[in-house]
């Protein structure tokens, strides 16, 4: 059984997918950029702001299934340039913190509306 795990206080989906999907006690989320959702569209910025707002984005998805980056098991970041990745990784590093889940990092040919990063995760759910 899946549950569609949906918040107003991460962007909306800009195609035909959740933000993230449960089953049994594990998360999925979908890809997230820096769209800000207050306004819909991507912020301005280097990687530093757009990581935050990416990381801003998960959180929030996290908290509405009732889950934190605590839980986080495995992540994927897709970025849109490599000399990007210690900009993101200053960044992931806060919102992570001292026990880091298993982790991969790409650089790929362009992210949607031209982000300069994208991250998923799978999240375990406690007590489910």
């Amino acid at each position: 059984m899946k549950t569609i795990i949906h918040t107003d206080d991460a962007p909306k989906a800009v195609g035909p997918y959740s933000q993230a999907v449960r089953t049994g006690n594990l998360l999925f989320t979908a890809g997230q950029v820096a769209i800000d959702p207050a306004i819909g569209k991507l912020i301005e910025g280097d990687i530093i702001a757009q990581a935050e707002q990416v990381m801003k984005n998960l959180q929030a998805v996290l908290a509405a299934a009732g889950t934190s980056f605590d839980h986080v098991v495995k992540t994927t970041v897709f970025l849109a340039d490599m000399a990007d990745y210690a900009g993101m990784n200053e960044v992931y590093g806060r919102y992570i913190g001292s026990n880091p889940p298993a982790r991969s990092a790409f650089a790929v040919r362009g992210l949607p509306l031209g982000a300069k990063v994208e991250i998923e995760m799978v999240v375990e759910i406690p007590d489910a």
